[in-house]
């Protein structure tokens, strides 16, 4: 079992950023990647980021490419999603997964493990 503890969720202005932490616990070694998916009131979970635990590679949804940064941190199990130049669009409500396997790392269904999300609310 992985454990998977959102941070750093909250209420910023338009044009602001934040920084979203994941901290892992358990069997973290076996997993492969991490991954940041968002979900708004009323519409279907989105893939935002993710990044592989060796090597690093990240991904990135288009609507976030340039704004938005995903980091780990392999030492304290941790992922970070650096938001930027946030916009009302980018309200939701962002969880963290990790995936044991697999290589599609958009695609909900690829991860085994879900935080329990953390509110992000960006005012106009």
């Amino acid at each position: 079992q992985v454990r998977l503890v959102e941070s750093g969720g909250g209420l910023v202005q338009a044009g602001g950023s934040l920084r979203l932490s994941c901290a892992a616990s358990g069997r973290t070694f076996s997993s492969l990647a991490m991954g940041w998916f968002r979900q708004a009131p009323g519409k279907e979970r989105e893939f935002v980021a993710a990044v592989r635990w060796s090597g690093g590679t990240t991904y990135y949804a288009d609507s976030v490419k340039d704004r938005f940064t995903i980091s780990r941190d392999n030492a304290k199990n941790t992922v970070y999603l650096q938001m930027n130049s946030l916009k009302a669009a980018d309200t939701a409500v962002y969880y963290c997964a990790a995936a044991s396997y697999g290589s599609a790392w958009s695609l909900g269904s690829s991860y085994e493990y879900w935080g329990q999300g953390t509110q992000v609310t960006v005012s106009s």
